[in-house]
């Protein structure tokens, strides 16, 4: 993933630090990034940046053990898959990450509704995560990204455990809306468009409702501890058909680090509307 190089403000605070404070503003978490000035907010999403610039969501598949199971070693929830797809949502509350030390190695967390990604080389994506470690503070944020297209974007710093959030990915062609709604802390929310550039186009084959353990520079993170994510009002659309997750081919993906064995996150059953479903942490590695 392309880095952006920072300003000569940034640079010069950078080098102010040690090299294991790669996060300028390390020390500032969740509840006090909401009143940093307008330059330190950019510093920390700079600098949050950097630590996922290695970043590749999509599917890191380990097989299917099922029709419908599949195991990843790096996303956990639901898949439809087909072709046409335009319109993913749902809702959930911000879930509490726990055993995330500052001094710790790095972890982080991300929840998110998307298009493609599963069985393809792009994904349009957005909703909210966590990081610490290597330095940083404990931080919840709000984000979005269409990979490879562009870099991860993180909007919100100051999301905190119980937020209620609601995300959305729709898509008019070739152009993709994003948009993250946090009705407890509305500084968090945001709504933005971009245009897919892949060569060939973006597949639209997929629609996701995703925990994921993102990658850094040394591979597949751990896993922070999480309370249950728990999904609701997830809806889908492909082409003239509009409904629930169970109202398109789905699968149930479970993130391990081997196939059926080791896992770190489960999903449970779909409810019977087939739009809600609960994430279970199990192990961060």
């Amino acid at each position: 993933m392309h880095r952006r190089h920072p300003s000569f403000r940034l640079r010069a605070l950078l080098a102010a630090v040690p090299v294991a404070g790669l996060v300028l503003m390390g020390t500032v978490g969740a509840a006090s990034a909401a009143h940093t000035p307008a330059n330190s907010q950019a510093a920390l999403r700079t600098a949050v940046q950097r630590l996922l610039a290695h970043w590749h969501p999509t599917n890191d598949a380990i097989g299917r053990v099922t029709l419908k199971e599949v195991r990843s070693k790096n996303w956990s929830g639901y898949v439809d898959t087909g072709s046409g797809y335009s319109s993913v949502t749902a809702k959930w509350t911000q879930p509490k990450i726990s055993n995330c030390r500052t001094s710790g190695p790095l972890k982080a967390a991300v929840f998110w509704v998307g298009i493609d990604g599963f069985n393809s080389g792009s994904v349009e994506q957005d909703g909210t995560g966590a990081i610490c470690g290597q330095g940083q503070k404990l931080l919840y944020f709000t984000w979005w990204e269409m990979f490879p297209t562009n870099n991860i974007v993180f909007v919100g710093m100051s999301v905190k455990p119980g937020d209620k959030i609601f995300a959305s990915v729709v898509r008019k062609g070739t152009r993709y809306s994003f948009k993250v709604t946090d009705s407890t802390t509305k500084r968090n929310s945001f709504t933005k468009t971009a245009t897919c550039k892949v060569a060939g186009g973006c597949k639209n084959n997929s629609a996701e409702w995703i925990g994921e353990r993102p990658t850094g520079q040394s591979g597949v993170l751990p896993l922070p501890k999480f309370s249950t994510w728990r999904v609701t009002a997830a809806t889908v659309k492909a082409r003239s058909k509009s409904g629930t997750i169970k109202n398109f081919p789905d699968d149930r993906v479970t993130m391990s680090t081997k196939m059926g064995r080791h896992v770190l996150a489960k999903p449970g059953p779909l409810n019977s509307a087939g739009n809600s479903f609960k994430d279970v942490w199990k192990a961060s590695s």
